[in-house]
C-alpha cells in the first residue's frame, strides 16, 4: 500500500525557496491571491520585501514577473495550475517563453487535485500546450525530495519554467537525498526487463507500487520517473523500448499530447514497440476525490497492474 509523506510537494517547494531567498535577495515570490493554497504565508511574513501579491490577476502576475526578471530578479510565481495554463496562457507564451524571461511558475493543485470543483479547475492540458512553446521547460516532480532538488536547480539557474505540483501529500519515491536530479534526464527508479512503465508526477509512486506487486508475480518491470516533460529524455525512451520490448505510460493528464504522446512520437520514429497510454480520456472528469479519480481512470497502482498484465499478454 501507498503511505503519503506528511509534507505536500507544494510545501517542499516553498520551504526550500524561503531558505534560498534568505541568502539571495534577488529571489522574489509572486502570488495571485494564493498564499494559503501555495503555502507561502511564512515567506510573506519573513521576507515581505521579496514578496509580491497581485490579487486574482494571473496575467498580471506573469507580466510583473517578466518585468522583474528583465531587471535581474529571480521571480517565482505561485497559484493554481489551472489558471496559469489557461487564463494567463498568452502571457506565458509571449512574456516568458518568447521573450526568454527567466520566470518560474509553480502551478499548485495541478491535474485533478481540485477534482470536486470540476473541469474549470483541472489542469489536464498543461503538458500538451506548453511543450509546443519554444523556450519554456516543463517539470512534474514526483515527491518532496525531487521537488526540493528541482527548486534549488531553478533558483541557481533561472530560466523560463513551469512546475506542476499537487495539493495533498504523496508517497516518497526516493527514500533519501542520495539520487541524481538532472533536468531533462529521466531517472530509472526500478530496474526491469519485461516491460517499462514511464510515469510522471504523482503517478510515479503508483507505478513503483505496481512494479513491486508485479515482481511478486514473476514480472520484471522497469519504472522510469520522467520528471522533465520538456526538454524530453528521448534516449531513455529508446533504450527502454529496445531493452524491454513494450512501454506503458501513466500520467495525470489528458491522453492527448502529454507524456504518452511524447513517448509515442519517439517510438514511432526511432524504435517502434508495443505501448499503451494511461491517462484521462476525452471526457470531463468525474466529481470525486483525487484518489477516486485516479482509480476510476486506472492511473492508480491497481489500474496500472491491470494494464501492464494486458499489455504483457497481448
Amino acid at each position: 500500500m501507498l503511505t503519503p509523506n506528511k509534507i505536500p510537494c507544494r510545501k517542499s517547494f516553498t520551504s526550500t525557496l524561503l531558505e534560498l531567498a534568505q541568502q539571495d535577495k534577488d529571489i522574489i515570490a509572486v502570488t495571485s491571491d494564493a498564499s494559503g493554497s501555495a503555502t507561502l504565508t511564512d515567506f510573506g511574513k519573513e521576507l515581505p520585501e521579496q514578496f509580491v501579491e497581485v490579487g486574482i490577476a494571473e496575467q498580471d502576475a506573469v507580466g510583473i514577473s517578466a518585468g522583474l526578471a528583465s531587471a535581474g530578479k529571480k521571480p517565482f510565481i505561485f497559484g493554481p495550475a489551472c489558471f496559469y495554463v489557461a487564463r494567463a496562457l498568452e502571457q506565458v507564451k509571449v512574456d516568458m517563453a518568447y521573450s526568454q524571461m527567466p520566470v518560474t511558475i509553480c502551478g499548485v493543485s495541478g491535474g485533478v487535485a481540485y477534482s470536486q470543483l470540476g473541469a474549470t479547475h483541472h489542469s489536464l492540458h498543461d503538458i500538451a500546450v506548453l511543450r509546443t512553446f519554444p523556450g519554456i521547460e516543463v517539470y512534474l516532480p514526483c515527491d518532496v525530495r525531487e521537488t526540493r532538488k528541482l527548486c534549488i536547480d531553478l533558483a541557481r539557474h533561472p530560466r523560463p519554467a513551469y512546475v506542476r505540483v499537487g495539493r495533498n501529500a504523496v508517497p516518497d519515491v526516493y527514500e533519501n537525498d542520495d539520487f541524481e536530479f538532472i533536468p531533462g534526464k529521466a531517472n530509472t527508479v526500478v530496474e526491469g526487463t519485461d516491460m517499462t512503465i514511464i510515469a510522471t508526477g504523482e503517478t510515479v509512486a503508483h507505478a513503483v507500487e505496481a512494479a513491486r506487486q508485479l515482481k511478486a508475480e514473476g514480472c520484471s518491470i522497469r519504472v522510469i520517473d520522467m520528471h522533465t516533460l520538456k526538454p524530453f529524455d528521448k534516449e531513455a525512451v529508446v533504450k527502454a523500448a529496445r531493452e524491454t520490448g513494450c512501454i506503458l505510460t501513466v500520467e495525470e493528464h489528458s491522453i492527448f499530447g502529454g507524456l504518452g504522446g511524447s513517448v509515442a512520437e519517439i517510438t514511432a520514429q526511432e524504435c517502434p514497440t508495443k505501448m499503451r497510454i494511461l491517462g484521462i480520456p476525452n471526457e470531463n472528469v468525474i466529481h470525486a476525490s483525487p484518489l477516486e479519480v485516479f482509480h476510476h481512470y486506472g492511473i492508480d497502482y491497481e489500474g496500472i497492474i491491470a494494464a501492464a498484465k494486458e499489455l504483457l499478454n497481448s
